[in-house]
């Protein structure tokens, strides 16, 4: 299948984390600001048990097998530099690949792990997993079975060498890794994990141990790197739904249907695998590269390819016409404020209120949301109130929350006011009100300056309507600047020096220690960036609702990994981390998980404002794509409507 990717998820335990990973944290606009570009409303008040979407489309589970006909056409707006499986990082090449080769296994819809190469289980509360490969996965010639030995060599002799250069090292640092059958490995963690499939810590490609042991024994990752086997998939077998017959560089990637997939076989004997049995249903595919979006969107438009990712600003002229087909999925991408909590925060004046959690509130409090996601994002966004989407499994239920920034059922309008003037009374320097107006102890408004991404025409009208709520609803003077995004992660974002390892403070009665340092956590407070900053849109981030363990990068203490803005919490963050890790059933995990994400709601460690939603253009006759974070999970089932 070629859903879901390795990029995109991360495992965090702390300190051990690639570039790779913190990549993935960002959200989309997050990840396109530091590439130098722009990157349906869920009214239930339970745990979410979907993964978002309202469309019901998608292949019929008691369908006829489906005929196989014709070319599906893909398009990316960027080319890729490698598609070799054990480096790659990028998640265009993800897709180029997961056409022709499968990874271990996926989840469906309801969340559910669904196994493809590989079933990974524990029958010990997580502390020890059993990796069983199906028999029957075949390389190319003359590499033979795919086994338990190719597995274990692979994972010990790359992932866990320190001279190889694999993209998932980070995911397999502590495991140990044993072959106790032809086909099993047994696989135990340092600490038990519950969620240890959900980090997509062990989902690997299948790599032959034949190919892969000339570079092991010579320490040659060079010649791993640029082996053209492993960049020109040709160890592929049967483990793939197609058969990659090209890729032109800066150009895409030509496929044939693989005749001798092996869910065909699996179909013959799992009634659940049914609508494989002649998988894939396509003759061919391609994969082209259109890097102007206008040209992109023009090819869904004239019928010239399948599939184009859709920009917000054309979703609705799209969704009214005959001749394409929606498909609005939920995200757990957000789009926050943040706040410099750091000592070059609050230019202002003295002091820094942004370390004052009611303000945080009042902030959140003076934006509409309602009123931002229709005005700005035209109603393809969701209203976000904590650190996960309302179609996450852990979402503690909006009955929990305070929501922050809703006219009619939550916070808003003139109580950011009276959150500000709470906040005022917890500081010791004297800003006041003089009427409407936010004064500092001189006199003068408040004046507090935001950066947007220059590259984003969306970013600069939300700065527009930021600057008008925060003067009518807090009596601040904002003024937006664009900045590009590197840029401002270089010199506004990234600390410039760090704190020793091991340094602790103590705040409010409590020690907090900074282990390890880095450009998004250098420190304590007086640890900063080179140059001043107090609001910023650049960057969004990844809430990771199947595994919300991961994001203890966020919020697992001052000293955690991530933590440019220098919040300090008022709970136990590393308590609720520590009793979500130890959980030995998954209610133990959702009670810690509530606690988390209620207190998170309250903090406002970041201004929390919208989940982004994916906007995907189709081929009206194509069945199979469907509104939710799953969607292409099932991929090789798809077909077209003769």
């Amino acid at each position: 299948m070629s859903m879901p990717h390795k990029v995109g998820q991360i495992q965090s335990d702390g300190s051990n984390i690639s570039r790779r990973q913190w990549l993935s944290m960002l959200g989309v606009g997050g990840a396109a600001a530091l590439a130098g570009c722009a990157g349906g409303e869920n009214g239930d008040n339970g745990n979410g048990d979907e993964n978002g979407g309202d469309d019901d489309a998608g292949v019929d589970p008691d369908a006829e097998i489906p005929d196989v006909s014709g070319q599906y056409d893909d398009v990316q707006g960027s080319g890729f530099d490698t598609l070799n499986p054990i480096i790659n990082t990028e998640a265009g090449a993800g897709e180029a690949i997961g056409y022709a080769l499968d990874m271990g296994y996926t989840f469906d819809p309801d969340n559910e792990l669904v196994p493809l190469l590989y079933d990974v289980t524990t029958d010990d509360g997580g502390e020890t997993w059993t990796i069983d490969i199906r028999e029957g996965l075949e390389f190319s010639d003359p590499y033979g079975e795919f086994t338990a030995d190719d597995f274990v060599f692979y994972v010990q002799e790359i992932h866990q060498a320190a001279w190889a250069p694999s993209a998932n090292s980070p995911d397999w640092d502590g495991v140990e890794v044993e072959q106790v059958g032809e086909y099993e490995v047994e696989c135990t963690l340092e600490n038990s994990n519950l969620l240890w499939p959900e980090t997509f810590a062990p989902l690997e490609y299948p790599i032959p141990r034949e190919l892969i042991e000339p570079y092991v024994e010579d320490e040659d990752a060079e010649g791993l790197e640029q082996d053209e086997e492993l960049i020109e998939l040709q160890f592929t077998g049967n483990m793939g739904a197609f058969t990659l017959d090209e890729w032109v560089r800066d150009g895409g990637t030509s496929y044939t249907r693989n005749d001798d997939y092996y869910l065909r076989d699996v179909a013959e004997e799992d009634d659940d695998y049914r609508l494989f049995a002649e998988a894939p249903y396509f003759e061919s595919l391609e994969l082209q590269i259109i890097e102007e979006e206008s040209a992109r969107i023009s090819s869904l438009e004239t019928g010239e390819v399948d599939h184009v990712t859709l920009p917000p600003d054309r979703g609705e002229q799209f969704t009214d016409e005959d001749h394409t087909r929606v498909v609005q999925a939920d995200t757990p991408f957000n789009n926050i404020l943040s706040v410099n909590m750091r000592d070059n925060g609050w230019t202002a004046g003295p002091g820094n209120l942004f370390r004052v959690k009611e303000f945080r509130q009042a902030i959140a409090a003076a934006i509409d949301k309602p009123r931002l996601i229709e005005g700005v994002y035209r109603g393809f966004h969701n209203e976000h109130y904590t650190w996960q989407p309302e179609f996450s499994e852990w979402f503690p239920g909006t009955d929990e929350l305070t929501l922050w920034g809703h006219p009619e059922d939550g916070v808003y309008g003139d109580d950011a006011r009276d959150l500000a003037e709470e906040a005022l009374d917890q500081i010791d320097e004297d800003y006041t009100y003089d009427g409407d107006t936010l004064v500092t102890p001189d006199g003068d408004q408040v004046e507090l300056e935001l950066y947007y991404n220059a590259a984003s025409e969306t970013q600069e009208l939300a700065a527009g309507f930021f600057e008008e709520e925060f003067e009518e609803h807090l009596g601040i003077a904002l003024s937006t600047e664009s900045i590009d995004g590197t840029r401002f992660s270089e010199e506004y974002w990234d600390g410039a020096e760090f704190a020793e390892e091991g340094t602790t403070i103590e705040y409010e009665g409590r020690e907090f220690t900074w282990s390890a340092p880095g450009p998004s956590n250098p420190g304590p407070r007086e640890y900063t960036s080179n140059e001043s900053w107090d609001f910023s849109t650049i960057f969004g981030l990844n809430t990771y609702p199947r595994n919300p363990l991961t994001n203890d990068a966020f919020f697992d203490g001052p000293g955690n990994f991530y933590n440019p803005v220098g919040w300090y919490p008022e709970f136990d963050a590393e308590g609720i981390f520590d009793q979500a890790r130890a959980a030995e059933e998954r209610e133990d995990i959702q009670e810690a998980f509530n606690e988390l994400f209620v207190n998170l709601n309250e903090e406002q460690p970041y201004i929390m404002l919208t989940f982004g939603v994916d906007l995907e253009g189709y081929n009206p006759d194509l069945v199979g794509p469907i509104a939710d974070f799953a969607n292409g999970y099932d991929f090789p089932i798809w077909h077209f409507d003769e």
